[in-house]
């Protein structure tokens, strides 16, 4: 079995970007499909791009993570969710000696514990169902931090240690936990950073892409649908045995192994 006919996939930060590209690739292979995100409309918007049927949305915000699972189950009930797609923006570019105590906890509200309180109210489900599949979108600065994301180069290394940590508590239950680490991906977060860059420089953007660029063996900038790809991959069946890793989407910018 290569799909997921029939199964629930809850995607976070489902409305654009890598998470609509996930939730499009989840779709594609058979999944029921529902969309988390902030706003109603961009919801709407993507929610008519999702092929097959069956699909919906869930308004909520991941920077407040104790409401998250009363919205999620008040949107879907005890129908068990078989892979959750753990993804949200990043914080604004900046040195981290110069970052406050509050960019921090916001962030870790926004991305770690809001990933833990659907992992928690998910996993009964997925356990009684003898499958799971827990994917968290985080970034290659988990191996390389990146110069001037100070916030998101710490909390995304500790999402990446919860993830580790949970995969071996779950690994009995017939439940996975991985992580995608997407590189330089064509996204409103990419077009941030990169016009962050050319007004704090005062290069022009086409200086500052060649300079990204520069670092990427592929010479281009990933497509969020080829992160998707390895979303739908961990999601699927045939990736059962494979948990507790990360897998680098970036066109070989990565250079630790």
């Amino acid at each position: 079995m290569s799909t997921l006919d029939g199964r629930l996939a809850l995607v976070c930060g489902g409305s654009a970007g890598i998470g609509l590209a996930s939730a499009q690739a989840l779709a594609a292979v058979g999944a029921k499909v529902r969309l988390l995100a902030r706003t109603e409309a961009t919801l709407r918007a993507a929610l008519a791009t999702l092929p097959g049927h069956g699909h919906g949305f869930i308004v909520a915000d991941a920077s407040q993570p104790e409401s998250l699972a009363r919205h999620v189950h008040a949107a879907i009930g005890d129908e068990p969710v078989a892979v959750l797609v753990n993804n949200s923006a990043g914080p604004p570019p900046g040195a981290i000696a110069n970052a406050s105590a509050a960019q921090f906890l916001d962030t870790l509200q926004q991305q770690l514990l809001a990933a833990h309180a659907l992992a928690q109210h998910l996993l009964p489900g997925m356990r009684a169902e003898g499958f799971g599949r827990i994917i968290n979108i985080i970034s290659t600065s988990v191996r390389e931090p990146i110069p001037n994301l100070g916030v998101s180069n710490t909390v995304r290394a500790a999402v990446a240690a919860w993830a580790k940590t949970l995969a071996t508590e779950v690994a009995a239950d017939g439940i996975t936990v991985n992580s995608v680490l997407p590189g330089f991906t064509k996204t409103a977060r990419l077009a941030q950073i990169l016009e962050n860059r050319a007004r704090s420089t005062g290069r022009t953007l086409a200086e500052v892409e060649a300079e990204f660029l520069s670092v990427v063996p592929a010479g281009r900038f990933a497509e969020p649908a080829e992160v998707a790809a390895a979303v739908a991959f961990y999601a699927s069946p045939a990736a059962g045995y494979i948990t507790g890793t990360t897998l680098a989407v970036d066109g070989g910018r990565t250079k630790a192994l």
